[in-house]
């Protein structure tokens, strides 16, 4: 048998968040304790407490992320057994490795929260948005992306879900007009995504470049286990691997789809959602139906859970 981790994303956050799992569990309240003291403001607080409207900005949302899955995972440490494969959504790759001793979960936290600031200032220089196109396949949206182009704005693919289900990223004259396009070749929904900029896109090559060298005085050891890469759909087996890649990640498209295939195709068996939220639960029943999937977020998941 063969368990793979999946770790969640920003957008599954939600004011609330870890309270109760830090309630329940010394072990996770310690990892909301050793943010705060890393961030030296209270994270903690922000996820139990809010308001939304802080906890969803870019800086805010993905330290909150990643220290939640973390937490999470240190409860069910000594129950988890031998794990084969990792894997995180955009944000949810730092958490992936945090859990295979990639990275130092103090480092993480602190380089989390530079992405996000990196990010926000890049969609403040140039303006960006994302949308989801539901009910094309890839290369539907990935025409309409060209299409898209040839006016003035900038229009890309960003995150390959699951089959039918493609997120858009791009300057907003360039998104705005993959929208339209999208619609017109027979895509059931297209939704505006609520975001501070043009994630996944070439609109964060200025957030990429000043995160390379941020990054270069980051420790990162071999991980523990394997972890998809985003950008690849492949195994990383390096801590040096793992560290470009986490760097190419904000300028190309997550590859979700073919990152849960290659882990089916690679024997896993059981998949495990580690933090807030199912959202890739829902995506891998449409990508690998075959392989069960349960959501551990809260006390009650937890408890219920059989390893």
């Amino acid at each position: 048998m063969c368990l793979a981790l999946l770790f969640p994303g920003q957008g599954s956050q939600h004011v609330g968040m870890g309270r109760s799992l830090a309630d329940a569990y010394p072990e996770a309240a310690r990892v909301f304790e050793e943010a705060d003291d890393v961030l030296e403001f209270s994270i903690s607080k922000l996820a139990w407490e809010g308001p939304e409207e802080d906890l969803v900005l870019t800086k805010n949302a993905q330290p909150a992320m990643l220290v939640h899955s973390t937490a999470v995972c240190r409860v069910i440490q000594s129950r988890l057994g031998e794990v084969g494969l990792a894997a995180g959504h955009s944000l949810g790759e730092f958490s992936a490795h945090v859990a295979a001793g990639t990275l130092d979960f103090a480092a993480a936290v602190a380089t989390v929260r530079l992405r996000g600031e990196l990010m926000y200032a890049a969609g403040v220089e140039r303006p960006g948005t994302m949308a989801a196109v539901i009910g094309l396949d890839d290369g539907a949206v990935i025409s309409v992306c060209e299409q898209a182009q040839g006016g003035a704005g900038i229009c890309v693919p960003a995150n390959f879900n699951a089959s039918g289900q493609v997120v858009i990223s791009g300057d907003i004259v360039g998104v705005e007009r993959g929208m339209e396009l999208a619609m017109e070749r027979g895509a059931k929904r297209v939704v505006r995504l609520s975001v501070s900029g043009a994630f996944h896109s070439p609109l964060m090559a200025p957030a990429a470049a000043e995160f390379e060298d941020r990054l270069a005085s980051v420790s990162f050891r071999d991980p523990a286990f394997p972890v998809i890469a985003n950008v690849t759909a492949q195994p990383v087996s390096t801590g040096d691997a793992a560290k470009a890649l986490l760097v190419r990640q904000l300028t190309t498209p997550v590859q979700w789809a073919a990152s849960v295939l290659h882990m089916a195709d690679s024997g896993v068996d059981r998949f495990l959602e580690i933090g807030p939220g199912s959202v890739l639960r829902g995506l891998s029943r449409r990508i690998a139906r075959r392989i069960p999937c349960v959501s551990l977020g809260e006390p009650e998941d937890l408890d219920a859970w059989e390893p």
